[in-house]
C-alpha cells in the first residue's frame, strides 16, 4: 500500500547564530553555574587565568572574551547540542535532541503526498425535515460518489450517517405522537425523532450504500440549529463503529441548511452535565443525547485533529457565514456551498478533498512546558515562521523546524510533530546538555591548591580543614562556617558579592574599569556615585564609597551646583528664616514648612495654644509655668501693652485661672522663636456675691422645712379625720343597737 512519507533530511548547527553573542552573568560560583546562566556562556579551566584575589567568576564570559584575555581554545568548556536520527525508515519516525538550554537547533522535515492514499469518507447528513428534496437526492448520487472517489484512489470507502436534534423540549416536541412523527401530517414518509444514527460503517460496496441510504426517510425538530456537533464528535470517538482504518485519510462530509447548537445551550432543556468527549452508541444510537450537553467547537477541534480528521461543510448560502467562521476554528476544514436540492454535493466533495489535499500544515501535540517550537515552511506559497503551525499549499514542500529549550530539564520528554489529517508522526526525545565535562585530573592533593585540595574545572576544591583560593588557609580549630560569618555584614552576603573570604578576612576583587572595592566587606567602590551633565559628581569631585566629596565651592548630591545663599536670603537678611538649609540656591526647609523661603508651617501646631503657658506665666505670673518661667523667656521674648496698635490676627485664650488673655506671636528667625505682645488686662469673670449664696441657702431651707411641716400637718389631718368618720359610724350603730332592745 502507498503511503505518505515523512523524511528527515538534513541538520543544521545551532542557531542564533547571527545574533550578537553576550554572556548574562549573574551569581557563578561554578562551571555548572556558568553554562546555565545563558547559551553564550562558557568557561576557562585553565589554571591560573584568574589573578590572586580575582573572583572565579571572572572565568565565565563569552568565548571570544575568554580568548581575548587569555584563555586558550582548548582550555574552553562549551557543551553544545546533539541531533541523533534513531528511526528514519519505516514510519513513524524518531530523533533524539539533547540540547545546551537558549541555544536553538534547527533540522529539515520533508513531506510528500503519494497517490493512491486510502481515504475514508462519513456522510453526515442533516434529516430534518427542511432538507426532504436534498435526501431524495442524495439517495440517487450513490454512484456518483463512488466514482468520485474512485477517481482520488483506489482505497476508498464511505459510510453514512444522520442527525436531528436532541429529543427534548424546546427542540423537539415531547408530544408523544409529535415524537413518533415529528413531520407535517401530510407528509407519510417521516421516522421517529432522534439527536444521531449510526447508519452504515465504512464500506467499499456502492449496493449497499445505495441500500441503506434509501432505507433512511426525513424527522423533524422545533428549533432552528441542528444538533451537528454531537453527530461530529460521535462520529470522531466511535472509530471501532463507524470503521476508520488506521493508515487512510479521514473526511467527514457534513450537509445542512441550519446553524449548530454549541456547550451552554443544553441548559435551555435542564441539560447541565458537560460533553466528556466519550463514545456512547448503542443500537446505532447516540444514547447520551438528552443526558450530556452539546460539545464545544474546542473540544469538537481536538478530538477531530486527535483522530486525523478532516471535516468538509457541505452547507447552504444562507448559513455559508456561519460555518465559513467556524472553519477558522477547526484546522484542515473546509467549506462549501450546497444547491437548493444538494445535487452539487459530488463536485462540492471534490473540490473541498483537492483544496486540504494540496495544503500541509505541520503541527505539534504534548510540547513539554519549557520548549518552544518554531515552523518556517520551504514552499512556493509559504505562510510565515510560527511557534505553533507551519502552512503550505504545495505538495512535496519541506519545513525547518527551530527547537529550543529554556531550562535545563532532570527528566527525559518528547513531543511529537505531525502533519494535521495525516496519521505520520516524527517523534522528538529531548534532554538537555547543562553538565561541564572539564577531564579534570585524578590528583586529590594537586599543586596548585598548595597540596591541599583536587582540581575541579580549573577552580580548587578543597581538602577538609582547609579554605581560600589555593586552599592555603589553615581553619584551625575554627570551624568554616565561622570564618565566613565574619566576612559577613549584618548577616548578609559574604563580602557583599564582591570579595573573597580568606581566612576570616575579605580579599576584595577589581571592579570592571580595573579599580578595587574597598572597606571591611567589600561595601565600597568608587564607580556608582550620581552623575551630573553625564559626568561622575559632575567631574568636580572624587568618589568614595559611593558618595561625591564635592571640591570647595561646589555642593548637591552630584556636586552639581555652586556654593551660593543669594536665592535663600530672606527681607530680615536672614537664610530660610533660620527653617531650613540653603542647597543648591534654594530652601530646603525643614518638616511642615513651606519654600520658597519656609516662612510658614501649614502643618505645625497653632502656637496660641502651645505657648499659652509661657504667656500666663510671663504675662501674668500663674499657670503652670509660674515656678520655672525662665525657661519660657528663652524662646519668648514678650512686652506688655495696653492695646495692640494694628489690628491683626490675635491669640485670645482662657488661662488656667479662668481668665480670657488677649496676645498676638510674631515668629522670629529660627524654629522656636517668638516675639508676644499681651494685653495688660485680662478679662476675668466677677467674683460671685457670698452674701446672697449665704442668704439664698437660708431662704431655701426655710422654705423647704415649712413646706415639710405643711405636709406633714395635712397628713396628720387626714388621718384624724379618717378615724372621726370611723367614729361617727360605729356611734351610729350603737344607736341601733339600743333602740331594737327596747322594742
Amino acid at each position: 500500500m502507498l503511503v505518505h512519507s515523512m523524511l528527515l533530511i538534513l541538520f543544521f548547527f545551532p542557531g542564533l547564530c547571527q545574533q550578537e553573542e553576550v554572556c548574562s552573568k549573574s551569581v557563578i560560583n561554578s562551571c555548572r553555574d556558568c553554562i546555565r546562566s545563558g547559551p553564550y556562556c562558557v568557561w576557562c579551566k585553565q589554571l591560573n587565568f584568574t589573578k590572586a584575589g580575582e573572583q572565579e567568576a571572572a572565568r565565565c564570559d563569552t568565548r571570544a572574551q575568554l580568548i581575548k584575555r587569555g584563555c586558550k581554545l582548548d582550555e574552553i568548556i562549551s557543551p553544545k547540542n546533539n541531533l541523533t536520527i534513531v528511526k528514519e525508515d519505516p514510519l513513524p519516525q524518531k530523533i533524539n535532541l539533547r540540547l545546551r538550554p537558549g541555544l536553538s537547533t534547527t533540522f529539515s522535515v520533508s513531506f510528500k503526498r503519494v497517490q493512491g492514499y486510502p481515504v475514508d469518507l462519513y456522510y453526515l447528513m442533516d434529516l430534518s425535515y427542511s432538507m426532504k428534496d436534498d435526501l431524495e437526492n442524495v439517495k440517487e448520487l450513490g454512484q456518483d460518489l463512488f466514482a468520485a472517489l474512485k477517481s482520488i484512489t483506489e482505497h476508498g470507502q464511505i459510510g453514512f450517517g444522520a442527525f436531528v436534534d436532541k429529543t427534548v423540549l424546546p427542540y423537539t416536541n415531547t408530544n408523544e405522537k409529535k415524537l413518533q412523527k415529528p413531520c407535517d401530517e401530510n407528509y407519510q414518509q417521516c421516522q421517529a425523532a432522534f439527536g444521531y444514527r449510526h447508519v452504515l460503517s465504512m464500506t467499499k460496496s456502492e449496493v449497499e450504500f445505495k441500500s441503506k441510504v434509501t432505507e433512511q426517510s426525513i424527522s423533524g425538530n422545533l428549533d432552528s440549529p441542528e444538533g451537528s456537533l454531537d453527530a461530529m464528535m460521535q462520529a470522531a470517538v466511535c472509530g471501532d463503529k463507524i470503521g476508520w482504518r488506521n493508515s487512510s485519510t479521514r473526511l467527514i462530509v457534513l450537509t445542512t441548511d441550519a446553524g449548530f447548537h454549541m456547550a451552554g445551550d443544553g441548559k435551555l432543556a435542564g441539560i447541565l452535565e458537560p460533553n466528556d468527549e466519550h463514545c456512547h452508541m448503542k443500537n446505532n444510537l447516540y444514547t447520551k443525547s438528552t443526558e450530556m450537553d452539546y460539545p464545544s467547537v474546542g473540544q469538537l477541534a481536538m478530538q477531530l485533529a486527535k483522530n486525523n480528521i478532516q471535516p468538509i461543510f457541505a452547507v447552504t448560502q444562507n448559513v455559508e457565514i456561519v460555518y465559513k467562521q467556524l472553519q477558522q476554528m477547526i484546522p484542515n476544514s473546509e467549506v462549501g456551498v450546497l444547491s437548493k436540492n444538494s445535487d452539487n454535493v459530488v463536485k462540492l466533495i471534490q473540490d473541498a478533498y483537492h483544496k486540504l489535499s494540496s495544503k500541509v500544515t505541520l503541527t505539534h501535540v504534548n510540547l513539554p512546558a519549557n520548549v518552544s517550537v518554531v515552523y518556517t515552511p520551504k514552499c512556493a506559497h509559504a505562510g510565515p515562521a510560527m511557534a505553533s503551525e507551519g502552512v503550505c499549499d504545495k505538495v512535496g514542500i519541506s519545513f525547518e523546524v527551530t527547537v529550543t529549550v529554556a531550562s535545563c530539564m532532570e527528566n527525559t520528554e518528547s513531543f511529537t510533530i505531525r502533519p494535521q489529517g495525516i496519521k505520520d508522526t516524527l517523534t522528538v526525545t529531548l534532554s538537555t546538555n547543562c553538565e561541564c565535562e572539564c577531564e579534570d585530573p585524578k590528583n586529590s592533593n594537586h599543586p596548585h591548591c598548595k597540596g591541599k585540595g583536587r582540581v575541579s574545572c580549573g577552580i580548587c576544591s578543597c581538602s577538609e580543614g582547609f579554605v581560600g583560593q589555593f586552599c592555603e588557609c589553615s581553619i584551625g580549630d575554627k570551624d568554616e562556617h565561622s570564618l565566613r560569618a565574619s566576612c559577613q555584614r549584618n548577616n548578609g552576603t559574604e563580602c557583599e558579592g564582591q570579595g573573597d573570604c580568606v581566612c576570616g578576612r575579605c580579599q576584595c576583587h577589581t571592579t570592571e574599569s580595573g579599580s578595587s572595592y574597598h572597606g571591611d566587606f567589600c561595601e565600597c567602590d568608587d564607580e556608582h556615585c550620581e552623575k551630573s551633565h553625564n559626568k561622575l559628581c559632575g567631574g568636580r569631585v572624587s568618589c568614595n564609597c559611593g558618595k561625591c566629596e564635592c571640591f570647595q565651592g561646589y555642593e548637591g548630591s552630584a556636586c552639581q551646583c555652586r556654593k551660593s545663599s543669594a536665592g535663600c536670603q530672606t527681607p530680615n537678611n536672614t537664610v530660610c528664616y533660620g527653617r531650613g538649609t540653603c542647597k543648591c540656591d534654594q530652601c530646603e526647609c525643614d518638616e511642615g514648612y513651606q519654600r520658597p523661603k519656609c516662612h510658614e508651617c501649614l502643618g505645625c501646631p497653632d502656637p496660641c495654644q502651645t505657648k499659652l503657658n509661657c504667656i500666663e506665666c510671663l504675662g501674668f505670673d500663674s499657670g503652670p509655668f509660674k515656678k520655672n518661667c525662665g525657661a519660657c523667656s528663652k524662646s519668648i521674648y514678650h512686652e506688655m501693652v495696653d492695646q495692640f496698635p494694628i489690628t491683626s490676627k490675635q491669640c485670645h485664650q482662657k488661662d488656667t485661672e479662668g481668665c480670657w488673655i488677649t496676645f498676638k506671636l510674631e515668629q522670629l528667625v529660627g524654629k522656636d522663636n517668638y516675639k508676644a505682645e499681651i494685653l495688660k488686662r485680662r478679662d476675668c469673670p466677677e467674683p460671685p456675691s457670698v452674701t446672697a449664696i449665704i442668704g439664698g441657702s437660708i431662704a431655701s431651707v426655710a422654705v423647704i422645712g415649712i413646706l415639710l411641716l405643711m405636709l406633714i400637718k395635712l397628713f396628720i389631718y387626714m388621718k384624724d379625720l379618717k378615724e372621726y368618720r370611723k367614729f361617727e359610724n360605729e356611734k351610729k350603730k350603737s344607736k341601733w343597737a339600743e333602740v331594737s332592745r327596747f322594742l
